[in-house]
């Protein structure tokens, strides 16, 4: 009982928070948006902030306010009271009404609940993104296009000019099947149904087609995303764009899916899970006497190289914390350098004359 009564209370303290948001700009509509469109964003963003998906602790807040968002601009006689008062006048209303604003958890199950098991699903469509290992080190915001069909946005998916333009058919009345009657002998009738051969099974007849699609019902267009990449992102990780795949008027758009890929190149870094790899290069001189250089770590920074002690060809030293971040957790992985040791085409004349002294004089 303690724990639903601090929950009511939480709820609305941050509905008093939101109070003065700007309802279209927590959608990101237009104030000219239309049902589905104010559908859409809700959808996507209820998904994306709701807490048991969102972990981040502005997620509650933001969850609510897309709920209470979506709560007033769903209604019709809430909209309208909205773009004359704003929030206050629809907190008069509703206070007229004997009631206030919606539960958001239960405006979200009954949103889902409700459209789920009716609502077919398009396509989902996987792709891969080559992205660089500094962009895997670092963490990265990448911009990209996607080609794909939108519902048309003068007949919104109709495919006819106008409503008028909309018509039930007169076969079918609109069932979009047709009864059939077969006397398979005197006395004898069977009856059955096929699709309906006139408006074949839509039920509706569009006397004079959109001009804009053509009575397609859905344009091509090329969306603009951004692809987070995550700092130590695993290979194949999949970033998913909920319900931004093809639109269709007969189902509910499927998800995009980007796999995060490294991308191929020769020689230089190398990653295995958390691990980096590199292979450094010696002359005889260095393996044999010790060395001392810096390389440029893909972070940025720089990492010194230093042995004193002889370098066999094919050594692997290992330097703890200086690998891959760990990927959703902390710390490092280790970087492992693999020192290759090159021969001269020919001995330097001055080590050739000492290779040549008595082992005396040595």
């Amino acid at each position: 009982m303690l724990k639903t009564t601090l929950q009511i209370v939480v709820l609305l303290f941050c509905v008093i928070l939101v109070s003065a948001a700007d309802f279209y700009k927590v959608l990101d509509i237009s104030r000219s948006a239309d049902d589905a469109t104010i559908k859409k964003a809700y959808r996507k963003l209820s998904r994306k902030y709701h807490p048991d998906k969102n972990k981040e602790p502005e997620a509650e807040t933001k969850f609510v306010e897309i709920a209470r968002a979506y709560e007033v601009l769903s209604d019709p006689e809430k909209r309208k009271i909205y773009d004359r008062h704003g929030e206050e006048g629809v907190q008069q209303h509703e206070r007229g009404q004997g009631g206030g604003g919606a539960n958001p958890f239960d405006l979200f199950q009954n949103f889902f609940g409700r459209r789920q098991p009716q609502t077919r699903r398009g396509p989902t469509t996987t792709s891969d993104f080559e992205v660089t290992l500094e962009n895997i080190y670092n963490g990265a915001d990448i911009d990209f296009m996607i080609n794909k069909h939108i519902l048309c946005d003068h007949c919104r998916g109709t495919g006819a000019a106008s409503d008028s333009h909309i018509h039930t058919c007169s076969v079918c009345d609109g069932s979009g099947v047709q009864i059939t009657h077969q006397q398979l002998f005197p006395g004898m009738v069977v009856q059955g149904q096929t699709t309906c051969s006139k408006c074949g099974g839509k039920g509706k007849i569009i006397a004079k087609a959109c001009p804009h699609c053509q009575g397609q019902k859905v344009m091509p267009h090329t969306q603009h995303y951004t692809l987070e990449v995550p700092r130590g992102a695993p290979e194949g990780h999949q970033v998913v764009f909920e319900a931004e795949g093809d639109e269709n008027p007969d189902w509910e758009p499927g998800d995009v899916i980007i796999s995060i890929r490294t991308r191929k190149r020769l020689g230089g870094w190398r990653r295995k899970e958390t691990s980096l790899y590199w292979t450094e290069n010696l002359s005889v001189e260095e393996a044999l006497l010790g060395f001392e250089r810096n390389i440029t770590h893909i972070g940025g920074h720089t990492i010194v190289l230093k042995r004193d002690a002889v370098t066999q060809p094919g050594f692997v030293q290992t330097i703890k914390g200086e690998g891959m971040p760990v990927f959703q957790g902390t710390g490092y992985g280790d970087l492992f350098i693999e020192y290759n040791v090159i021969l001269p085409a020919q001995l330097p004349v001055d080590l050739r004359k000492d290779m040549d002294m008595p082992c005396e004089n040595l």
